[in-house]
Protein backbone atom coordinates (compact mmCIF):
# COMPACT_ATOMS: atom_id res chain seq x y z
CA UNK A 1 0.00 0.00 0.00
CA UNK A 2 1.41 3.59 -0.61
CA UNK A 3 2.89 5.36 1.91
CA UNK A 4 4.71 2.38 3.63
CA UNK A 5 1.13 1.28 4.75
CA UNK A 6 1.69 3.66 7.92
CA UNK A 7 -1.80 5.13 7.99
CA UNK A 8 -3.26 2.12 8.02
CA UNK A 9 -5.64 1.82 11.19
CA UNK A 10 -3.52 4.93 12.36
CA UNK A 11 -5.62 7.46 14.64
CA UNK A 12 -5.82 10.75 12.55
CA UNK A 13 -6.93 14.06 13.42
CA UNK A 14 -7.94 16.57 10.62
CA UNK A 15 -8.97 19.99 10.69
CA UNK A 16 -10.82 21.53 7.76
CA UNK A 17 -12.56 18.03 6.94
CA UNK A 18 -15.04 19.37 5.11
CA UNK A 19 -13.71 21.62 2.94
CA UNK A 20 -12.53 21.16 -0.68
CA UNK A 21 -8.74 20.02 0.19
CA UNK A 22 -9.79 18.60 3.21
CA UNK A 23 -12.58 16.59 1.99
CA UNK A 24 -10.08 15.19 -0.42
CA UNK A 25 -7.60 14.31 1.99
CA UNK A 26 -10.24 12.69 4.56
CA UNK A 27 -10.97 10.20 1.63
CA UNK A 28 -7.91 9.32 0.57
CA UNK A 29 -6.82 8.75 4.79
CA UNK A 30 -10.02 6.47 5.24
CA UNK A 31 -8.82 4.77 1.49
CA UNK A 32 -5.58 4.34 3.52
CA UNK A 33 -6.76 2.67 6.78
CA UNK A 34 -6.87 5.51 8.56
CA UNK A 35 -8.78 6.28 11.64
CA UNK A 36 -10.16 10.05 10.77
CA UNK A 37 -11.60 12.40 13.41
CA UNK A 38 -12.15 15.46 11.42
CA UNK A 39 -13.09 19.34 13.04
CA UNK A 40 -14.00 21.70 11.13
CA UNK A 41 -17.38 24.31 10.31
CA UNK A 42 -20.05 22.85 9.12
CA UNK A 43 -20.15 22.02 5.03
CA UNK A 44 -20.73 25.45 3.20
CA UNK A 45 -20.78 23.80 -0.12
CA UNK A 46 -23.97 20.47 -1.42
CA UNK A 47 -22.41 19.85 -4.08
CA UNK A 48 -18.58 19.96 -2.44
CA UNK A 49 -16.95 16.18 -2.05
CA UNK A 50 -17.82 15.88 1.92
CA UNK A 51 -20.85 15.73 1.53
CA UNK A 52 -21.86 14.05 -1.85
CA UNK A 53 -19.78 11.23 -1.09
CA UNK A 54 -21.03 11.13 2.83
CA UNK A 55 -17.42 11.15 4.18
CA UNK A 56 -19.88 11.71 7.97
CA UNK A 57 -20.26 8.28 7.45
CA UNK A 58 -16.84 6.84 7.57
CA UNK A 59 -15.23 9.72 9.88
CA UNK A 60 -15.98 10.88 13.03
CA UNK A 61 -16.56 14.88 12.66
CA UNK A 62 -16.96 17.76 15.25
CA UNK A 63 -18.43 20.47 14.11
CA UNK A 64 -16.34 23.69 15.83
CA UNK A 65 -14.57 26.92 15.46
CA UNK A 66 -10.87 27.14 15.33
CA UNK A 67 -11.03 30.41 16.87
CA UNK A 68 -13.16 29.18 19.98
CA UNK A 69 -10.71 28.84 23.08
CA UNK A 70 -9.83 24.96 23.92
CA UNK A 71 -11.25 23.61 20.99
CA UNK A 72 -8.47 20.75 20.50
CA UNK A 73 -7.86 19.95 23.91
CA UNK A 74 -11.11 17.29 24.66
CA UNK A 75 -10.75 15.73 20.78
CA UNK A 76 -7.03 15.87 21.12
CA UNK A 77 -7.36 13.69 24.54
CA UNK A 78 -10.22 11.61 23.21
CA UNK A 79 -8.60 10.72 19.98
CA UNK A 80 -5.18 10.31 20.84
CA UNK A 81 -4.10 11.23 17.36
CA UNK A 82 -0.52 9.87 15.86
CA UNK A 83 -0.92 12.27 13.08
CA UNK A 84 -2.35 15.68 12.94
CA UNK A 85 -3.20 17.53 9.03
CA UNK A 86 -4.17 21.20 10.14
CA UNK A 87 -6.20 22.62 6.75
CA UNK A 88 -8.80 24.41 8.32
CA UNK A 89 -8.44 28.32 7.57
CA UNK A 90 -9.96 31.40 6.28
CA UNK A 91 -8.81 30.75 2.17
CA UNK A 92 -9.88 33.26 0.53
CA UNK A 93 -7.59 36.64 -0.81
CA UNK A 94 -10.84 38.51 -1.09
CA UNK A 95 -12.19 37.83 1.71
CA UNK A 96 -9.37 39.26 3.56
CA UNK A 97 -10.15 42.48 2.66
CA UNK A 98 -13.76 42.35 4.19
CA UNK A 99 -12.48 40.63 7.17
CA UNK A 100 -9.18 40.81 7.85
CA UNK A 101 -9.14 40.53 11.75
CA UNK A 102 -11.43 37.15 11.26
CA UNK A 103 -8.62 36.13 8.60
CA UNK A 104 -5.90 36.45 11.17
CA UNK A 105 -7.82 34.71 13.78
CA UNK A 106 -8.61 31.57 12.05
CA UNK A 107 -5.22 31.57 10.24
CA UNK A 108 -2.87 32.55 12.61
CA UNK A 109 -4.21 32.03 16.29
CA UNK A 110 -5.95 29.15 15.19
CA UNK A 111 -2.57 27.62 14.29
CA UNK A 112 -1.29 28.95 17.38
CA UNK A 113 -4.21 27.45 19.32
CA UNK A 114 -3.45 23.64 18.07
CA UNK A 115 0.07 23.91 18.24
CA UNK A 116 -0.41 24.98 21.82
CA UNK A 117 -2.98 21.96 22.96
CA UNK A 118 -0.67 19.58 21.44
CA UNK A 119 2.23 20.86 23.36
CA UNK A 120 -0.03 20.32 26.49
CA UNK A 121 -1.88 17.17 25.59
CA UNK A 122 1.70 14.72 26.41
CA UNK A 123 0.76 13.00 23.15
CA UNK A 124 3.73 11.59 20.37
CA UNK A 125 2.51 12.73 17.08
CA UNK A 126 3.59 14.25 13.74
CA UNK A 127 1.72 17.66 12.96
CA UNK A 128 1.59 18.85 9.36
CA UNK A 129 0.79 22.60 9.20
CA UNK A 130 -0.99 23.59 5.54
CA UNK A 131 -0.53 26.96 4.74
CA UNK A 132 -0.15 28.65 1.28
CA UNK A 133 2.53 29.57 -1.40
CA UNK A 134 1.40 33.32 -0.55
CA UNK A 135 3.16 32.74 2.61
CA UNK A 136 6.35 34.17 0.85
CA UNK A 137 7.42 37.65 0.38
CA UNK A 138 6.28 37.97 -3.11
CA UNK A 139 8.69 40.69 -4.95
CA UNK A 140 6.65 39.95 -8.28
CA UNK A 141 9.76 38.64 -9.98
CA UNK A 142 10.60 35.50 -12.54
CA UNK A 143 12.12 33.44 -9.39
CA UNK A 144 10.84 30.47 -8.06
CA UNK A 145 10.20 31.10 -4.06
CA UNK A 146 12.12 28.79 -1.55
CA UNK A 147 12.18 27.15 1.64
CA UNK A 148 14.25 29.67 2.95
CA UNK A 149 12.91 32.55 1.52
CA UNK A 150 11.47 35.28 3.77
CA UNK A 151 7.93 35.81 4.87
CA UNK A 152 5.98 38.70 3.85
CA UNK A 153 2.85 39.61 2.47
CA UNK A 154 1.14 42.48 0.75
CA UNK A 155 -2.68 41.87 1.74
CA UNK A 156 -3.56 40.13 4.93
CA UNK A 157 -4.31 36.57 3.80
CA UNK A 158 -0.83 36.35 2.56
CA UNK A 159 0.37 38.25 5.53
CA UNK A 160 -1.60 35.64 7.85
CA UNK A 161 -0.08 32.79 5.76
CA UNK A 162 3.22 34.19 6.33
CA UNK A 163 2.30 34.78 10.40
CA UNK A 164 1.71 31.07 10.39
CA UNK A 165 4.75 29.89 9.56
CA UNK A 166 6.48 32.28 11.74
CA UNK A 167 4.18 30.53 14.46
CA UNK A 168 4.86 27.01 13.27
CA UNK A 169 8.93 27.75 13.29
CA UNK A 170 8.64 29.47 17.26
CA UNK A 171 6.74 26.35 18.68
CA UNK A 172 8.70 23.75 16.97
CA UNK A 173 12.09 25.73 18.14
CA UNK A 174 10.53 26.60 22.01
CA UNK A 175 8.65 23.36 21.96
CA UNK A 176 9.53 20.45 20.33
CA UNK A 177 12.86 20.99 18.97
CA UNK A 178 15.84 17.72 19.59
CA UNK A 179 15.45 14.61 18.10
CA UNK A 180 13.66 13.09 20.80
CA UNK A 181 10.59 15.28 20.85
CA UNK A 182 7.38 13.56 21.00
CA UNK A 183 6.32 15.90 18.87
CA UNK A 184 7.34 16.80 15.27
CA UNK A 185 6.19 19.91 13.36
CA UNK A 186 6.35 20.79 9.28
CA UNK A 187 4.57 23.18 7.52
CA UNK A 188 3.64 22.51 3.59
CA UNK A 189 2.85 25.16 1.08
CA UNK A 190 1.26 24.65 -2.15
CA UNK A 191 0.18 25.94 -5.54
CA UNK A 192 -2.98 26.98 -6.68
CA UNK A 193 -4.72 23.84 -6.24
CA UNK A 194 -7.45 22.84 -8.61
CA UNK A 195 -9.90 19.77 -8.77
CA UNK A 196 -13.32 18.24 -8.52
CA UNK A 197 -15.80 19.61 -5.31
CA UNK A 198 -14.73 23.47 -5.06
CA UNK A 199 -17.06 25.28 -5.69
CA UNK A 200 -15.63 28.48 -3.14
CA UNK A 201 -16.33 31.99 -4.29
CA UNK A 202 -13.76 34.40 -6.21
CA UNK A 203 -11.70 30.94 -7.05
CA UNK A 204 -11.03 30.80 -11.21
CA UNK A 205 -12.07 26.88 -11.27
CA UNK A 206 -15.13 27.20 -9.34
CA UNK A 207 -15.62 30.25 -11.28
CA UNK A 208 -15.24 28.71 -14.58
CA UNK A 209 -17.66 25.56 -13.73
CA UNK A 210 -20.27 27.48 -12.33
CA UNK A 211 -20.65 29.40 -15.45
CA UNK A 212 -20.08 26.38 -17.96
CA UNK A 213 -22.64 24.58 -16.28
CA UNK A 214 -24.92 27.49 -16.61
CA UNK A 215 -24.23 27.79 -20.04
CA UNK A 216 -22.33 31.99 -19.67
CA UNK A 217 -18.99 32.89 -20.40
CA UNK A 218 -16.45 32.62 -17.70
CA UNK A 219 -15.47 35.77 -16.00
CA UNK A 220 -11.95 36.21 -15.90
CA UNK A 221 -10.67 39.14 -13.12
CA UNK A 222 -7.19 38.63 -13.65
CA UNK A 223 -6.34 37.19 -17.06
CA UNK A 224 -2.47 37.98 -17.18
CA UNK A 225 -1.98 36.48 -13.62
CA UNK A 226 0.95 33.81 -13.27
CA UNK A 227 0.64 30.65 -10.51
CA UNK A 228 1.87 27.57 -10.37
CA UNK A 229 -1.34 25.38 -11.11
CA UNK A 230 -1.60 21.93 -10.07
CA UNK A 231 -4.53 19.66 -8.94
CA UNK A 232 -5.21 18.47 -5.07
CA UNK A 233 -3.95 14.97 -5.49
CA UNK A 234 -0.52 16.36 -6.07
CA UNK A 235 -0.27 18.39 -2.29
CA UNK A 236 -2.21 15.97 -1.01
CA UNK A 237 0.61 13.27 -1.67
CA UNK A 238 3.05 15.41 -0.25
CA UNK A 239 1.77 15.97 2.56
CA UNK A 240 1.00 12.37 3.29
CA UNK A 241 4.83 11.85 2.81
CA UNK A 242 5.64 14.33 4.94
CA UNK A 243 3.50 13.08 7.71
CA UNK A 244 5.03 10.23 7.17
CA UNK A 245 8.71 10.76 7.49
CA UNK A 246 7.74 12.64 11.04
CA UNK A 247 6.94 9.43 12.63
CA UNK A 248 9.81 7.73 11.43
CA UNK A 249 12.64 7.00 13.51
CA UNK A 250 14.83 9.88 11.84
CA UNK A 251 11.46 12.16 11.63
CA UNK A 252 13.23 15.25 13.44
CA UNK A 253 15.30 16.02 10.43
CA UNK A 254 11.69 16.40 8.34
CA UNK A 255 10.24 19.01 10.64
CA UNK A 256 10.75 21.84 8.32
CA UNK A 257 9.06 23.90 6.23
CA UNK A 258 8.07 22.18 3.05
CA UNK A 259 6.59 23.17 -0.85
CA UNK A 260 4.39 21.33 -2.78
CA UNK A 261 4.30 22.94 -6.48
CA UNK A 262 3.85 21.89 -9.80
CA UNK A 263 6.18 21.55 -12.62
CA UNK A 264 7.56 25.19 -14.53
CA UNK A 265 5.77 24.40 -17.46
CA UNK A 266 2.20 24.54 -15.54
CA UNK A 267 3.40 27.88 -14.08
CA UNK A 268 0.66 29.46 -16.40
CA UNK A 269 -1.81 32.58 -16.57
CA UNK A 270 -4.83 32.56 -15.88
CA UNK A 271 -6.23 32.97 -19.63
CA UNK A 272 -3.99 29.68 -20.76
CA UNK A 273 -5.92 28.18 -17.70
CA UNK A 274 -9.32 29.08 -18.85
CA UNK A 275 -8.57 28.17 -22.65
CA UNK A 276 -7.67 24.65 -21.45
CA UNK A 277 -10.76 24.27 -19.03
CA UNK A 278 -12.81 25.28 -22.17
CA UNK A 279 -11.14 22.96 -24.69
CA UNK A 280 -11.72 20.16 -21.99
CA UNK A 281 -14.95 21.19 -21.67
CA UNK A 282 -15.50 21.11 -25.10
CA UNK A 283 -17.41 24.39 -25.70
CA UNK A 284 -17.89 28.38 -24.54
CA UNK A 285 -16.27 30.98 -23.97
CA UNK A 286 -14.69 33.73 -21.33
CA UNK A 287 -15.09 37.67 -20.74
CA UNK A 288 -12.59 39.82 -19.51
CA UNK A 289 -13.48 41.83 -16.44
CA UNK A 290 -10.52 42.64 -15.04
CA UNK A 291 -10.72 45.86 -12.65
CA UNK A 292 -8.81 48.58 -12.69
CA UNK A 293 -9.37 49.43 -8.81
CA UNK A 294 -9.33 45.74 -7.60
CA UNK A 295 -8.25 44.75 -4.08
CA UNK A 296 -4.11 43.87 -4.50
CA UNK A 297 -3.37 40.42 -5.66
CA UNK A 298 -0.16 38.78 -6.85
CA UNK A 299 0.73 38.95 -10.56
CA UNK A 300 3.38 36.76 -10.43
CA UNK A 301 3.76 33.57 -8.01
CA UNK A 302 6.04 30.41 -8.58
CA UNK A 303 7.32 27.48 -5.82
CA UNK A 304 10.70 25.77 -6.42
CA UNK A 305 10.42 22.41 -5.54
CA UNK A 306 13.61 21.02 -5.74
CA UNK A 307 13.95 20.26 -1.88
CA UNK A 308 10.61 17.65 -1.68
CA UNK A 309 12.16 16.54 -5.02
CA UNK A 310 15.57 15.40 -3.34
CA UNK A 311 14.65 15.06 0.12
CA UNK A 312 11.58 13.34 -0.08
CA UNK A 313 11.31 12.05 -3.59
CA UNK A 314 8.14 13.95 -4.08
CA UNK A 315 7.43 14.50 -7.35
CA UNK A 316 4.27 15.95 -9.41
CA UNK A 317 2.40 13.21 -11.12
CA UNK A 318 -0.09 15.12 -13.74
CA UNK A 319 0.86 17.54 -16.23
CA UNK A 320 -0.72 20.79 -16.69
CA UNK A 321 -3.26 19.41 -19.60
CA UNK A 322 -4.06 16.41 -17.19
CA UNK A 323 -4.80 18.11 -14.33
CA UNK A 324 -7.31 20.24 -15.95
CA UNK A 325 -8.77 17.32 -18.11
CA UNK A 326 -9.43 15.35 -14.70
CA UNK A 327 -10.60 18.52 -13.03
CA UNK A 328 -12.79 19.50 -15.63
CA UNK A 329 -14.05 15.59 -15.59
CA UNK A 330 -14.05 14.88 -12.25
CA UNK A 331 -16.66 17.74 -11.67
CA UNK A 332 -19.14 16.70 -14.51
CA UNK A 333 -18.98 13.37 -12.87
CA UNK A 334 -19.80 14.53 -9.28
CA UNK A 335 -22.57 16.94 -10.68
CA UNK A 336 -24.21 13.13 -12.28
CA UNK A 337 -23.76 11.54 -9.24
CA UNK A 338 -25.74 14.00 -6.86
CA UNK A 339 -28.24 12.15 -5.02
CA UNK A 340 -26.18 8.53 -4.72
CA UNK A 341 -23.12 8.65 -2.53
CA UNK A 342 -21.62 5.48 -3.67
CA UNK A 343 -21.55 6.85 -7.29
CA UNK A 344 -19.82 10.19 -5.74
CA UNK A 345 -17.42 8.12 -3.77
CA UNK A 346 -16.72 6.37 -6.28
CA UNK A 347 -15.20 9.44 -8.53
CA UNK A 348 -12.99 9.91 -5.58
CA UNK A 349 -11.43 6.45 -5.73
CA UNK A 350 -11.36 6.21 -9.09
CA UNK A 351 -9.08 9.53 -8.61
CA UNK A 352 -6.73 8.68 -6.48
CA UNK A 353 -6.36 4.98 -8.06
CA UNK A 354 -5.92 6.79 -11.14
CA UNK A 355 -3.19 8.69 -9.86
CA UNK A 356 -1.45 6.41 -7.71
CA UNK A 357 -1.01 4.35 -10.53
CA UNK A 358 0.55 6.59 -12.56
CA UNK A 359 2.96 7.90 -9.62
CA UNK A 360 4.04 3.84 -9.00
CA UNK A 361 4.79 3.67 -13.02
CA UNK A 362 6.83 6.60 -12.36
CA UNK A 363 8.76 5.01 -9.68
CA UNK A 364 7.64 8.16 -7.09
CA UNK A 365 9.08 7.25 -3.48
CA UNK A 366 5.51 7.41 -1.76
CA UNK A 367 3.25 4.90 -4.63
CA UNK A 368 5.67 2.51 -4.49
Amino acid sequence: MAFDNVYDGLPVLLTGDTGFKGSWLAWWLRRLGAEVRGLALPPEQPEGPYLLAGLSESIIHTDADIRDEGVFDSILAEHRPRAVFHLAAQPIVRESYVDPVGTVDTNVLGTARLLDAVNRSGLTCAVVVVTSDKCYENREMSYSYRETDPMGGHDVYSASKGCAELIVSAFRRSFFSGHDSPVRVASARAGNVIGPGDWAVDRIIPDAMRSLFNGEAIPVRNPHAVRPWQHVLEPLAGYLEVGRRLMGDDGSGYAEGWNFGPRPESCRNVEELVTAVLAAWGEGKWKNLEEKNAPHEATLLTLSIEKASAALGWEPVWSFEESVEHTVRGYRELRESVGSIDRAGDVLSREIEGYTEKAKSAGIRWAE
